[in-house]
């Protein structure tokens, strides 16, 4: 019996560990343009094929186009779930191999405007999503608005994704020193999408790493970089993600090892919270 009482201790106290590492991150860019949407989507899926559970929330209000990147269509999106016309488990579609997703679009726009008794409905729904997930994943627009603000303030850590242009690297550094400047405590990563080669890559990161360190005292890291495919491009027009597409292209293997790498980088404690505390510093940033 005492046997059979440590043992679902044991099993209670691993699903609580487990519950407590949900990892809320956004994903954003200073400019458009630069592949964030489609880095989002493929590295979720890299995630899923190493046996993690994700849920993608597509949140660039402006242009939300997940489901267009993988030749899908929603029946649901968050606009169903504040109307209360369905439930947060309604919403959530299926998308290429399984892969969990949200539409959002004008619904996340939407949210930051509810009432008070719309609000708990919305964060009791979404709660239920604390435990279920290894990751959530939240796609931003590209840019500074008030939107992407909150969610990077929110989340646990973001994802910041650049080019070798100039004037990428110039937005995704403004972006950041603004984040900053409003005195929001944001754990940023970089990414350098279509980077010519490895070095180009690296000398990109670098370059910002080390401006932010300079004049933001911020630390940058680099999740890796991945090379200018012309595989992407044609995944695109097929509307099927470039790791399914072209599972051998250069941009596919280097996703895959960014993917790999990166949950086996510790959690930042700011994250602790879960789901819940994503959705708290949420709705208080909103007021």
């Amino acid at each position: 019996m005492n046997d059979q009482a440590e043992a679902l201790r044991y099993l209670v106290k691993q699903q609580e560990n487990h519950r407590a590492n949900t990892r809320i991150i956004t994903v954003t860019s200073g400019k458009g343009g630069v592949g964030k949407s489609n880095f989002s989507l493929n590295f979720a899926l890299a995630l899923k094929r190493q046996g993690k559970k994700v849920l993608i929330f597509d949140a660039d209000i402006g242009m939300a186009n997940i489901d267009v990147l993988m030749g899908t269509s929603s029946t649901y999106s968050l606009y169903h779930l504040l109307k209360q016309e369905k439930t947060i488990w309604d919403i959530i579609q299926l998308g290429v191999e399984g892969i969990h997703y949200i539409a959002g679009g004008s619904g996340f726009r939407d949210l930051l405007e509810l009432s008070s008794e719309q609000i708990n409905r919305f964060a009791t729904e979404v709660e239920k999503l604390h435990g279920e997930y290894d990751v959530i994943l939240f796609d931003t627009g590209a840019g500074l608005s008030k939107e992407t603000v909150r969610f990077i303030a929110a989340a646990q850590e973001t994802i910041v994704v650049t080019t070798p242009e100039p004037t990428s690297i110039t937005d995704a550094y403004a972006l950041i020193k603004m984040v900053k400047s409003m005195g929001i405590d944001a754990q940023f990563k970089l990414i350098v999408n279509r980077a010519s080669d490895a070095r180009e890559g690296k000398e990109t990161a670098e370059k910002i790493s080390l401006v932010a360190s300079r004049f933001l005292h911020s630390e940058l890291p680099s999740l890796g970089t991945i090379p200018d495919d012309s595989h992407v491009s044609k995944a695109v027009k097929r509307q099927i993600p470039f790791l399914i597409a072209y599972p051998n292209s250069g941009a596919a293997i280097a996703l895959s090892r960014i993917a790999e790498a990166y949950m086996d980088i510790p959690a930042t404690a700011s994250g602790n919270g879960g789901v819940k505390g994503f959705i708290t510093k949420l709705f208080r940033l909103a007021r």
